[in-house]
């Protein structure tokens, strides 16, 4: 991998991973297209760190309170009433689904999943899924129940096939249980933490080790490349929340049909290979 593919992916990364449009599809469909070869998804669990790391910044005070709320409460029966208490719990809770699933699932993961014929049906088929949703949503509630965790954990472990969208999936099942845009999306936000930081974690060794297919980022342009995106993803966390309070999601169901269309084209014409 060359430094412009390592800071291009970087970008990539910081500007879809907290969109509805699967940021592991979008670095799976560049390094192809403009790179001539999958980066592979240990680079890309590594610098989803950066956005991650946006994240925990943006949102410090807010996770600060919440491992207060959850500390406290472990300890002190009385403080269990706190929502930020229960919330804390729901994060924990709903992150279960995608490090369970991501562990059993990983030789896929890296391997099958990534063909680009399932990424460009599944970007197309989650699109009218979120549709739907963001249609026929109640949008009525803004506070978090168990049940809630449970779904949208599960949906999040749905992203871990490129195209689905771990945001996107996680939106989808927030409106579906009458959540609005904006409650389903920072919960969305919070439920990332520590599912992208486990998977990143857990694949740094894969990326230290160079000998797979693609372009292989050396320790060094996956430094650059997480730090890029996290300077990227800390701006669209920001725009993201002030569209979701005046917007719905049709932009990104639009744009996700598109993309998968236009994928399918290359895809039959052999413009590009599946794999």
């Amino acid at each position: 991998m060359t430094w412009f593919q390592a800071i291009v992916l970087g970008i990539v990364q910081g500007l879809t991973e907290f969109l509805p449009i699967s940021s592991s599809a979008h670095i799976r469909i560049v390094s192809e297209l403009w790179f001539g070869g999958d980066a592979g998804a240990s680079f890309t669990a590594v610098i989803q760190l950066g956005t991650e790391t946006a994240v925990i910044i943006y949102f410090a005070k807010d996770i600060g309170r919440l491992l207060k709320a959850w500390f406290v409460g472990l300890f002190r029966a009385s403080a269990r009433s706190d929502p930020n208490y229960r919330l804390a719990w729901y994060v924990i809770i709903g992150s279960a689904p995608i490090a369970v699933l991501g562990y059993v699932f990983k030789d896929a993961i890296r391997s099958g999943l990534r063909n680009l014929w399932i990424t460009a049906i599944v970007l197309m088929v989650f699109a009218v899924v979120l549709a739907v949703a963001d249609e026929l949503g109640k949008q009525a509630r803004d506070s978090l129940t168990m049940k809630d965790s449970v779904f949208m954990g599960l949906a999040q472990a749905m992203a871990l096939v490129p195209g689905v969208s771990r945001s996107g999936g996680t939106l989808t099942a927030g409106l579906f249980l009458g959540l609005n845009r904006e409650a389903a999306t920072r919960y969305s936000f919070l439920l990332a933490i520590p599912a992208v930081f486990g998977a990143g974690l857990f694949s740094i060794p894969d990326v230290l080790d160079r000998s797979g297919p693609g372009p292989q980022a050396d320790v060094a342009q996956t430094i650059v490349a997480t730090a890029v995106s996290f300077a990227v993803g800390y701006a669209c966390v920001a725009w993201l929340l002030r569209y979701v309070s005046k917007h719905n999601f049709m932009l990104f169901v639009w744009y996700r049909i598109v993309l998968g269309a236009v994928l399918c084209g290359l895809l039959a014409t052999g413009v590009v290979s599946p794999t």
